[in-house]
């Protein structure tokens, strides 16, 4: 039955579920609160709180306890995926993952990406340079490489930020020592 649980569409699905469980304030009851819930392709189970779990787990009874604090960051995960999946979007998540992960770049390290990334792709992660292969908004070559950030790399916008980022990081240093080898090979 837990076979069924490595399947991520299915977990995503009872994540998202259980976290809408979690999100109920139980403060008012006296005696503990339990909930149906259908599982998919699995018969109607009742999930009950526990005191003798951890706040933020429920008790499946059967099934493994999901943390409530991790289907949230998922949740939180899945919007700026959807928020990256436009230009103005993809700009924002950009500037939160520096602001995050490269301190050390400042408001013209932003803007110099917004200019590199712009010429590449016009920050569209669908964009695909078919005589060359180069894809995404990095427009990275092989495309391929990106997947050593994570294996949804044609389809996920914050993917392909985040390896560019890093990419631009390790091999220039920032976004404007990279805007500056564009500008003299027409690529960096």
């Amino acid at each position: 039955m837990l076979q069924k649980f490595r399947n991520p569409s299915i977990a995503v699905v009872v994540a998202f579920g259980l976290a809408i469980l979690a999100t109920v304030d139980t403060s008012f009851a006296q005696t503990s609160l339990s909930r149906e819930v259908t599982l998919p392709d699995l018969p109607t189970q009742t999930v009950a709180t526990s005191p003798a779990l951890e706040p933020g787990l429920l008790d499946l009874g059967n099934v493994p306890s999901v943390n409530a604090h991790v289907m949230a960051l998922v949740s939180l995960q899945a919007k700026q995926v959807q928020l990256a999946k436009t230009p103005v979007g993809a700009k924002a998540v950009a500037a939160d993952l520096i602001a995050a992960n490269y301190s050390k770049w400042n408001s013209s390290q932003i803007s110099c990406l917004d200019q590199l990334w712009n010429n590449e792709s016009h920050w569209n992660f669908k964009a695909h340079n078919y005589r060359s292969g180069a894809h995404g908004i990095p427009q990275a070559l092989p495309a391929d490489k990106m997947a050593v950030i994570s294996p949804d790399w044609r389809t996920n916008p914050v993917t392909q930020i985040r390896w560019g980022l890093r990419y631009i990081n390790a091999r220039y240093g920032s976004p404007c020592a990279a805007l500056r080898r564009q500008h003299g090979h027409h690529g960096y």
